[in-house]
């Protein structure tokens, strides 16, 4: 004779996926936001100009090189020499092509000199398409 017993039927959602998921979410956003805070080093105080223009071309291929005011180069927060940076972006314009820009993000008590071997590793690197990056007067910080 079967004894009968009492089975229980619960019908729910296995959640573990969807936390799973979440946590990735979670994750990569804290990463891409420190490597955007790295990239662009907010403390940097900009040069102010009355002549700033909005960026209006976000999906070109950019570069972004921070000078401090003691002349130490930056790139994606990692410390470049002038000669890493002319081999940096050589091999961002062999990958990227000819439409490659490059932003120089310059502290406004650094000296030309300071700024020089960027712009010279442009040259070397073939990339013609460099920008500043500045304040506007009305933006003034």
């Amino acid at each position: 004779m079967k004894i009968p017993t009492k089975t229980r039927s619960k019908v729910g959602f296995n959640m573990t996926p969807m936390i799973d998921v979440v946590f990735l979410l979670i994750i990569f956003f804290l990463v891409s936001s420190h490597l955007v805070r790295q990239e662009s080093r907010p403390n940097l105080a900009l040069p102010i100009a009355p002549s700033g223009e909005e960026d209006t071309d976000e999906n070109r291929p950019r570069v972004i090189v921070n000078v401090e005011q003691d002349g130490q180069l930056f790139v994606a927060g990692r410390i470049q020499t002038p000669v890493s940076l002319e081999q940096l972006l050589s091999a961002v314009r062999a990958e990227q092509g000819d439409n490659i820009e490059v932003r120089i993000r310059a502290s406004r008590d650094a000296v030309y000199g300071n700024v020089e071997p960027v712009m010279l590793a442009c040259t070397r690197a073939k990339i013609w398409n460099v920008t500043y990056a500045v304040y506007r007067k009305e933006q003034n910080r």
